[in-house]
């Protein structure tokens, strides 16, 4: 059996570095350690870092109910509101937000004072979204496909800036974009997808239309591994979406001659080297 595994599998710079952070905290602080949020959408690793003692927060009002230890801001960043809270509280506050993320904060923060409309491409319920919208004034719209662009109505004059979640296809933002533009839209266009992400999906795109099989690994609620796994999907009918190697061997998995394997940007390498390791050998 041939195996391919994409170059791009894996931790990103955003994420290998918000995790190292909160390794360096549990090594260093000897108060509690919380991260708003899971740190990364990966349960093994959230898993890990409850063992070590690290407690996920959900909600402000468990924020609140802190009087001392180190809050951790996630990858995918929060809104200004949070950092306000966290400070107010007093408790000691460590930044972890990719600074890609941080760059959409700065760009709609002066915008939507500029008096834009805002609009983010990507989906309202996914953290990262959540925190670009904390960071804007005014008017915020979220589209999450082209036909929620179609839908979309500007009044005759008002101003709009388009960027998008980091992890957001790269096709559908610039489809999003031709129909703006079709629209006379008073628009301006600021691509915010992650570089890495599009080389990502690209590669993974060509490495599944050359197997027979396509693994995708991630966790369930990683929005970037669930679009990989959507382009993986739409060349390669054989594709198998995965959280780790015990998840593919309860599933019908047909190998064929060829395949091939990527994964999420929360995936850590050990997972990858476990199903490239294992796949040749047991199927």
């Amino acid at each position: 059996m041939e195996i391919t595994v994409a170059k791009t599998a894996g931790f990103c710079f955003g994420v290998r570095r918000a995790v190292d952070k909160v390794y360096e905290q549990v090594e260093k602080s000897g108060d509690p350690i919380y991260t708003f949020g899971p740190i990364i959408h990966n349960e093994t690793v959230v898993r890990d870092l409850e063992e070590r003692g690290v407690r996920v927060l959900e909600t402000e009002e468990e924020i609140r109910s802190l009087t001392k230890g180190t809050v951790i801001i996630r990858s995918h960043g929060v809104s200004r509101h949070i950092y306000d809270v966290i400070r107010g509280q007093g408790l000691a506050l460590v930044d972890a937000t990719c600074p890609f993320v941080k760059k959409i904060h700065q760009i709609v923060a002066e915008k939507s004072a500029q008096g834009y409309t805002i609009l983010i491409a990507g989906s309202s319920s996914h953290p990262e979204v959540e925190g670009i919208r904390g960071w804007c004034q005014g008017k915020v719209v979220v589209l999450k496909d082209a036909e929620e662009a179609k839908n979309l109505k500007l009044d005759p004059g008002e101003r709009a800036c388009l960027v998008s979640q980091t992890t957001f296809n790269y096709k559908k933002f610039q489809y999003m974009v031709e129909i703006l533009e079709e629209r006379g839209y008073n628009s301006i266009v600021v691509n915010t997808i992650c570089n890495a992400t599009h080389e990502r999906q690209a590669e993974a795109r060509d490495v599944a239309s050359r197997v027979d099989s396509m693994i995708v690994i991630g966790g369930k609620n990683s929005s970037n591994t669930q679009k990989l796994y959507e382009i993986c999907r739409s060349v390669c009918a054989n594709t198998y979406y995965i959280q780790t190697f015990e998840d593919l061997q309860s599933q019908n998995f047909q190998s064929g001659d060829s395949v091939g394997i990527t994964a999420g940007a929360s995936t850590p390498n050990t997972i990858i080297e476990e199903v490239h390791t294992n796949v040749g050998i047991k199927f």
